[in-house]
């Protein structure tokens, strides 16, 4: 069932709800989240970070046996490394005590490129609807490549040289991640600080550019939604909105931390986690490491995946990376499909 004999590519016009359910790599986001959204009448994401591109192509077989609706899948592009092995071995000694009190062994801090190639090759053989990207943009030969397929493919950006970047590439639509986002920052640099402006700022900065603009961060209500639709947004995307989904495979961890807003008030930046600038709920881990931890991903993600894994299955919310939006308190439970319809316009 491939989309270029579909006859029409994809278009964000096309959607019954203008609102995309964000990719959300690391296990959130499933082929039964996507493909309930897809069926509801948004656009449903599988995100392909952190998997091989086997599991990726199952878990697009598997999104197609469920829904016969456009659905798109997120690819992470490959970054050159930038932590020096010193920076590396004075962080894994920092987190020595953490991993002792979990009785685990931190994770060999590899560098890889998140099987791309083979990532590459699987989404031209299956050609799903629509693709994105993350962390970079592709070559223009690569998304020429894609096109030609019958994919429509929408470049992550925080800022406008970025998206400049990604339209000499050839990108279809332009997903403008704004500070309030959960989850990582989409900087092409690593090492970038993170944007303050916030997302309606960066709107206004790309209203001249012709081409639709998909608004993500903070994005949690209908009176969001429409805001952002008021400032040029064709469509909004929501990420944290979706984690307590009952098709999300948010860990039961993360999942309960959301809802105890005793015991998690605020969210921060940090790059603790994965050597990345990312948002989640403030917690213990964060307290203790935002001071001595590099930039360094892939590297520190590989290096802190043992220790998380333990934490989440313990139980212990305080040392796992419990990525949320700004705006985490309206998430709620239940049917991705009436998520969905709580956030339309």
């Amino acid at each position: 069932m491939d989309t270029q004999h579909h006859g029409k590519r994809f278009s964000l016009k096309s959607l019954a709800l203008p609102v995309v359910q964000a990719p959300m790599a690391g296990g959130p986001s499933t082929a039964q989240l996507a493909a309930a959204v897809s069926s509801a009448g948004g656009l449903g994401f599988l995100g392909a970070g952190y998997k091989s591109a086997a599991a990726m192509r199952a878990e697009i077989e598997t999104a197609r046996s469920l829904t016969t609706n456009p659905f798109g899948v997120n690819l992470f592009v490959p970054q050159p490394s930038i932590i020096s092995p010193e920076a590396l071995q004075q962080y894994a000694d920092s987190l020595a005590a953490d991993a002792e009190r979990f009785g685990v062994s931190l994770g060999e801090p590899k560098h890889d490129d998140d099987d791309w190639d083979q990532k590459l090759e699987a989404l031209l053989e299956l050609a799903p609807a629509v693709v994105s990207f993350t962390f970079d943009f592709p070559e223009s030969s690569v998304v020429e490549e894609l096109r030609q397929r019958g994919m429509y493919v929408i470049a992550t950006v925080t800022g406008r040289e970025e998206a400049l970047r990604a339209l000499a590439a050839g990108a279809d639509a332009l997903c403008v991640q704004g500070p309030e986002a959960g989850g990582h920052r989409s900087t092409f640099k690593a090492d970038a600080p993170p944007p303050l402006v916030p997302l309606h700022g960066i709107l206004g900065d790309l209203s001249d550019l012709e081409v639709p603009l998909i608004a993500a961060g903070g994005i949690a209500t209908a009176e969001h939604t429409r805001a952002a639709l008021a400032v040029g947004a064709a469509a909004v995307q929501a990420g944290t909105a979706f984690l307590c989904a009952d098709e999300a495979g948010t860990k039961a961890t993360h999942r309960a931390a959301l809802s105890s807003s005793h015991r998690f008030t605020t969210t921060a930046v940090t790059r603790v986690f994965s050597g990345r600038n990312a948002r989640g709920l403030h917690n213990e881990f964060m307290r203790r490491h935002d001071g001595d931890a590099p930039y360094g991903y892939p590297e520190i993600h590989h290096l802190t995946t043992p220790l998380r894994a333990a934490a989440a299955a313990a139980g212990e919310p305080d040392w796992l990376n419990l990525w949320a939006g700004m705006n985490y308190r309206y998430a709620v439970e239940g049917p991705a499909a009436s998520i969905l319809k709580s956030l339309a316009p």
